[in-house]
């Protein structure tokens, strides 16, 4: 079965640090661009970063920038975004995806499945 798996959220006091993880399971990762969205209580999925797949260009929605870095290991096939300076307004259901391409705005219909993996908690609370 083809799906991706996010994990690595948590609870975390406001300024702490979370590393979330993305890997797949029955492809190959690495071949794909890949974002991350979140989606807090009765919000719309928003797109937070991705990363292409053939390049080191990445895209963060302006209001992750400085805080956040997404990164990739070809060698475990797996993306990573980690997390700094956490705010409250940062609490969501963090999902990741891949994506046809990663570019400035994406969105999820950069997305090239429908599917939703089961997404990781984050919460920000002091």
């Amino acid at each position: 079965q083809v799906h991706v798996v996010e994990s690595g959220g948590g609870v975390v006091q406001p300024g702490g640090s979370l590393r979330l993880s993305c890997a797949a399971s029955g492809f190959t990762l690495k071949d794909y661009a890949v974002g991350w969205f979140r989606q807090a209580p009765g919000e719309d999925h928003e797109g937070v970063s991705c990363i292409r797949s053939t390049s080191s260009l990445t895209y963060y929605v302006d209001s992750v920038k400085g805080r956040f870095t997404i990164s990739r290991d070809k060698v475990v096939d797996a993306v990573y975004l980690q997390m700094d300076n956490l705010k409250p307004e940062d609490t969501a259901v963090y999902y990741c995806a891949t994506l046809v391409t990663c570019d400035r705005g994406y969105d999820v219909r950069y997305r090239m499945s429908d599917y939703w993996g089961q997404g990781t908690q984050v919460t920000v609370s002091s």
